[in-house]
Formats: C-alpha cells, sequence, structure tokens
C-alpha cells in the first residue's frame, strides 16, 4: 500500500484565534513538534506505527503556510493513514507488540503457578489482573480463555466502558 500522492481528508478548522491557540498547546498522539533554529527548520513530524511498520512525514511551517496549517495538515495525514492502514484512530495508548512470550499483549504464562496470567488497563486507568486455571481448562483451552478475557478487557478500555 503506497501513501505517496495520499489527498488529506478536509478537517474542521478552528474559527477563534482561542481555538487555534487551545489546538496548539494540546498535545495531540503520534505528533510531536519539532523546532531547530540551527537548521531552520520548524514543523510537525507524524510518525504512525502499525504492525511492526513505521510510516512517517514532516509537515514544515513555512510550506503548510504557518504553524496552525502544518499542525492541521499533519492531523489530517495521521488520521487519514491510520484510516488506509486499518488503525483504529485513538488518543488512548495501543501496546501492539508482545513481550511476554505468548505473542499476545497482556496475556503470559506463569508456569511456576499452572496459569496464564491476563492484564490490562481500566477504562479509568487503573491496573487490571486475573488469571485462568491450566489445570482446571488444560493448557490450550486456558491460553484460549485468556485471550478472549484480555481482547474484552480492551474493547471495553476503548469504549471507555
Amino acid at each position: 500500500m503506497s501513501l505517496e500522492g495520499m489527498v488529506i481528508e478536509e478537517e474542521m478548522c478552528p474559527v477563534t484565534e482561542e481555538e487555534k491557540n487551545a489546538l496548539l498547546h494540546k498535545k495531540h498522539k503520534d505528533i510531536a513538534r519539532i523546532d531547530q533554529e540551527s537548521k531552520r527548520t520548524h514543523g510537525w513530524y507524524v510518525r504512525v506505527r502499525f504492525m511492526g511498520k513505521v510510516h512517517s512525514k514532516f509537515f514544515s511551517d513555512r510550506k503548510c503556510g504557518g504553524k496552525n496549517s502544518s499542525l492541521l495538515s499533519a492531523i489530517g495525514w495521521r488520521n487519514q493513514t491510520e484510516k488506509l492502514l486499518g488503525k483504529v484512530r485513538t488518543n488512548r495508548h495501543m501496546v501492539t507488540v508482545s513481550s511476554s512470550g505468548t505473542g499476545v499483549v497482556g496475556v503470559r504464562l506463569n508456569e511456576d503457578l499452572g496459569r496464564y496470567e491476563v492484564s490490562w488497563v481500566t477504562p479509568i486507568g487503573k491496573q487490571g489482573k486475573t488469571s485462568v486455571s491450566i489445570n482446571k481448562h488444560g493448557k490450550r483451552g486456558a491460553f484460549e480463555r485468556a485471550c478472549a478475557i484480555r481482547a474484552q478487557k480492551e474493547r471495553e478500555r476503548l469504549q471507555g466502558h
């Protein structure tokens, strides 16, 4: 899939100066401000990570017509790139790479205790944990149950329930 030559969807432009200033001071996921005087570089750098690949683009204040315009262009490019890639658009932090050894984020095998341990972040930002017994469900059954619990908890977090 090529992202070159992509047309940016129009975004609602802030109407008042106050709204423009609020937009500049608000945090935007995957978008960083670059102000490097020594290289006369000013603009917004967008980095979209998905499925092990990084898609990035720089939006120069000079080329876009100012700080607000370059930020709006950066937001539009990020949103459209995520849409094209099939990535869920959210401002919440998403972990997509597992380091647990099971290959599933938030699910790990605890062989000493004979269980799969499941962890997640609740919609209010607290840590949630549970476990599924291998003795009770078998290794495959426990793993499948643990994965189902993790998937359900992630859906709840993203929906804000």
